[in-house]
């Protein structure tokens, strides 16, 4: 969209909306961006996809994201006021004004419930917003809330009194979020930041998640960071009376399945499928698996697997990947967690007797031990059912080797019942 910005100083800017499934009207999200230094404002890329955004979206709120002055396409620049830090959010916030006022008209829009957010540069104007007592806007989100101006020579001390200035005019209740490892704005920075913004009477809280991946000033840029801020601004929401309930799924990437304690994740040998693969090509596919960078989901099926790392939803991209190639897959493994289940629940280990004694296993025949020793140079995943007249079944790979050993042993033998699985002895005495 190209909307007018503060009619004070017009210029049209360009904003991003994002609107959840139905016609509203929805609380409002105003999310802003930050700014890279390292390429001109007119060539940053328009601020659309974020996990910000889709949290608002799962949790039922419209999403507009307007573009700053001089930025990807929004017209005008940024007025410099040195080490003003004070006067560059309010600018800015004026903008931010105008974006929510072109919202408020729009029917599908509940003028009444807004939120004003923003990461870094954005998140420091989203205070700014708080100065200037928009009526509707009940709560301000910062994500590691700063600024800097190449013509100020000590930012860290404009910033801090300006927070001070700023907390002395905000009445709006805001939660901040920071991290230990965030390469702009250093620990002691904010917060001295946070502490004469609170301390000049501003309504506000501060989450101080400690280190985050290479850069907490990033937390927003992955998956990995939502279990880190989604429960804490959900309860900061549901404090002041703003929607927190998790309506729309879809918006944010698959939860995580809990460990299964399958395997351990540096197991080799209990890959299931990927073993079988010839010349090494499975294993080799899983170690660079395991090189790649968190958030990273590995999915494997009958003859292949996919796996992911980083973007927005790494496990449904992992299991798009894998469907590609084969049938059957399953998340193996997510991060650092193995999650791996059969499709057929199978008992837990007994420890009845080591897997490699066939000795030890019941009922069998002569034959039937030279089937599991046939069983035992299986690959996984495999299975072996026994019967007490001495029938048995084994199974390996295929979609479900559980079920198959079961209904193989089952359909000439009565009472069957699972000896092994994978590398495990289940069989009860």
């Amino acid at each position: 969209m190209r909307i007018p910005g503060d009619p004070d100083h017009p210029v049209t800017l360009v904003m991003t909306i994002f609107t959840p499934e139905g016609f509203g009207p929805f609380p409002l999200a105003i999310m802003n961006h930050g700014s890279s230094g390292d390429v001109p404002p007119a060539q940053q890329p328009r601020y659309r996809l974020s996990f910000s955004s889709y949290y608002f979206l799962s949790r039922g709120y419209a999403v507009a994201l307007p573009m700053m002055r001089g930025y990807a396409g929004s017209e005008g620049h940024l007025t410099s006021h040195g080490c003003d830090h004070l006067a560059t959010g309010i600018d800015n916030a004026k903008d931010i004004r105008a974006a929510i006022d072109y919202m408020k008209q729009q029917p599908y829009i509940d003028g009444s419930r807004i939120l004003v957010a923003g990461q870094s540069f954005g998140g420091w104007n989203t205070l700014a917003v708080g100065a200037l007592k928009i009526p509707g806007v009940k709560a301000l989100v910062s994500f590691a809330g700063g600024m800097k101006a190449s013509s100020c020579r000590d930012n860290d001390k404009a910033l801090i009194e300006a927070a001070g200035l700023l907390g002395d005019e905000v009445t709006t209740p805001s939660i901040w979020f920071f991290g230990d490892n965030d390469e702009v704005f250093a620990t002691p920075v904010w917060h001295a930041m946070y502490d004469r913004y609170v301390a000049a009477g501003a309504p506000a809280e501060l989450v101080a998640y400690g280190r985050f991946g290479i850069n907490s000033h990033n937390l927003l840029g992955s998956a990995e960071g939502l279990p880190i801020w989604t429960p804490k601004l959900d309860a900061f929401l549901g404090r002041h009376g703003l929607p927190n309930k998790f309506l729309y799924p879809e918006y944010l990437p698959q939860p995580s399945p809990p460990p299964s304690h399958y395997a351990d994740l540096n197991d080799l040998q209990a890959l299931p499928y990927l073993n079988a693969v010839p010349n090494g090509k499975g294993m080799a596919y899983y170690q660079h698996f395991l090189s790649q960078p968190l958030p990273r989901a590995l999915a494997i099926g009958v003859h292949g697997a996919g796996e992911a790392s980083g973007g927005f939803d790494p496990i449904l991209l992992a299991m798009r990947r894998c469907q590609r190639i084969t049938l059957g897959c399953r998340l193996y493994a997510v991060d650092n967690e193995v999650v791996w289940t059969r499709p057929t629940p199978t008992p837990a280990p007994t420890h009845f007797a080591n897997l490699s004694d066939e000795n030890a296993v019941p009922y069998l025949t002569p034959s039937g031990r030279l089937g599991y020793e046939k069983f035992l140079a299986m690959v996984r995943p495999r299975a072996f059912a026994i019967a007490p007249d001495g029938g048995w079944a084994a199974s390996a790979r295929g979609l479900d080797p559980v079920a198959a050993a079961m209904a193989d042993c089952s359909a000439k033998h009565q009472n069957c019942h699972l000896y092994a699985v994978d590398g495990d002895v289940v069989w009860h005495h």
